[in-house]
């Protein structure tokens, strides 16, 4: 899974048919500080009615992207699973002093 911001929707006139009615997301993989662009920009389906700007969790595996949209057998590789509204991350550690 990939924290991801949404940065638009997709509009396919012609689609496979067990994408009929789904919502289609473009979605920008983020590193850790939810910031930085990691790797290109994704279309994903929307399982949570998620919007324009909102920071989400993105599943990129088939089989758990399937079934999180109900399209058992469909040919989906990513999908919005969550909506974030947080990301807290540990302070790292102080580095060791050098000998």
């Amino acid at each position: 899974m990939l924290i991801a911001r949404i940065i638009g929707d997709v509009t396919a006139t012609h689609k496979h048919a067990s994408h009929e009615g789904q919502k289609l997301l473009l979605v920008q993989p983020l590193e850790l500080d939810c910031v930085t662009p990691r790797g290109d920009a994704v279309i994903a389906v929307d399982a949570v009615d998620a919007g324009l700007g909102d920071l989400v969790l993105l599943v990129t595996e088939g089989y758990s992207a399937m079934t999180s949209v109900n399209r058992p057998e469909s040919p989906i590789d990513m999908a919005v699973l969550g909506v974030i509204d947080t990301v807290d991350l540990p302070a790292p550690p102080p580095a060791l002093p050098m000998k």
